[in-house]
């Protein structure tokens, strides 16, 4: 009976070994950015970015191209098409 508890007990302790080290590491990871991305100083970085490029695409002539204006303009009227219907 004694050996099946220490057997038990190994294999729990090798199961969460290898789950901290497969899953647990990709969670931590994941946490870590997670913080990183809600650091204020990271918002306000995202913010200017976003500035920037708005500026950048203000001062074009043509935001989109021509397929990409049609393909764009034809999903609107099928979706207009079927909020009507």
């Amino acid at each position: 009976m004694k050996l099946f508890f220490y057997k038990t007990i190994i294999i729990c302790v090798c199961l969460f070994v290898l789950f901290q080290i497969t899953i647990g590491m990709q969670i931590n990871r994941l946490e870590s950015e997670i913080n990183k991305l809600s650091s204020k100083e990271n918002i306000e970085h995202i913010k200017n970015k976003i500035r920037s490029e708005m500026n950048v695409a203000i001062k074009k002539d043509r935001y989109l191209t021509q397929e990409d204006a049609a393909l764009i303009r034809s999903f609107i009227n099928k979706i207009q098409k079927e909020i009507k219907n």
